[in-house]
């Protein structure tokens, strides 16, 4: 078990290395990984399953205590990063395929990621975990919806088969984590050290089926869609963090409402787009895993670096929930 720990830090540790290691070699040598497109969704439900061996009754417990600043951050996830991404889909004039994957991209929740990002960032991680779990448990109703307002124009939505989707691939393995962790604490808590390693396996997986089922497609619009979820996830970052401000909140709760509103769960964007759309509408989430883990951390250096006037307590705890957070 031991070993297994160590290579689960190692993973979660270089977890971007290991994404753009896997997304090259399966761009120059697509063959052995096409096959792997038909377990996108197995996947993405063992990685949210992680997730829910994580969360436990204190991660809910803000929302109910002091709802203002998670119900700020969750609105200003579900109206910029949409409307951004429509905004960018329109005016760089992207396929439909693409322009319906951006929006798709900016609709789905915060993803586990983002938690790490906060904490190395010296954010309010405890914000920043509620935001997590509001953001994915409203995902059923937002995510489907705001497709149909905003992607209509572009392809066919289904919302009860978006609704439906989310509901297997995220809300049950997510009730079922917490479900476990509830009656068997112990058990869970011997284990939680490796959910770093699977979630690192699966979305790299995920990453590479994706990536080799469009060389074509990366080959000739690689460096536009590229640009698309750049400036996609900067304006994010910046944005968050400006509403943040707006709304009067502290330094550390602003940097992780940044954070949060600036990270999607890319993974819940990759399967939706492959099981509803096609493989193409996936491509921007799969550039999101890549860069969103490159912008993340180098934005977390950045403010770890930087002092803060606000005095940040619980640090203890914050360290102790994140070894437990997966990637």
């Amino acid at each position: 078990m031991k070993v297994l720990e160590r290579i689960s830090r190692i993973a979660g540790k270089y977890f971007a290395v290991w994404v753009i290691a896997v997304a090259l070699l399966a761009y120059i040598m697509p063959g052995p990984f096409i096959g792997l497109g038909s377990y996108i969704t197995i996947l993405l439900g063992v990685v949210m399953f992680g997730m829910g061996l994580t969360l436990k009754p204190v991660d809910f417990k803000l929302i109910l205590k002091k709802p203002v600043p998670v119900f700020i951050g969750v609105a200003a996830q579900y109206i910029i990063m949409p409307l951004i991404a429509w905004g960018i889909a329109y005016l760089m004039g992207l396929p439909p395929a693409l322009a319906a994957g951006l929006v798709l991209l900016g609709s789905v929740p915060g993803g586990t990621a983002s938690n790490v990002m906060v904490y190395l960032a010296k954010g309010d991680l405890a914000l920043s975990v509620s935001m997590t779990s509001l953001s994915t448990m409203l995902a059923p109703i937002f995510t489907p919806l705001i497709l149909l307002a905003l992607a209509g124009q572009w392809l066919p939505i289904d919302p009860i088969a978006l609704f439906m989707s989310i509901i297997q691939v995220i809300i049950l393995p997510i009730t079922l984590g917490i479900i476990l962790r509830r009656f068997f604490p112990r058990t869970v808590e011997k284990g939680a050290t490796i959910v770093p390693m699977i979630s690192v396996i699966a979305i790299i997986v995920i990453v590479s089926a994706v990536v080799s089922a469009n060389v074509e497609s990366i080959t000739t619009s690689g460096l536009l869609i590229f640009s698309a979820v750049m400036l996609h996830n900067l304006l994010g970052l910046l944005l968050g963090y400006s509403v943040a401000g707006l709304m009067k909140l502290d330094e550390s709760k602003r940097r992780a409402i940044s954070i949060e509103v600036g990270m999607q769960n890319s993974g819940l964007g990759v399967a939706l787009a492959a099981a509803h759309f096609g493989p193409l509408a996936a491509l921007p989430n799969v550039i999101a895993a890549v860069w969103h883990n490159i912008s993340g951390p180098v934005l977390a250096t950045y403010w770890s670096k930087k002092k803060m006037n606000e005095h940040r307590e619980h640090l203890a705890d914050q360290k102790a929930r994140v070894r437990h957070t997966g990637s």
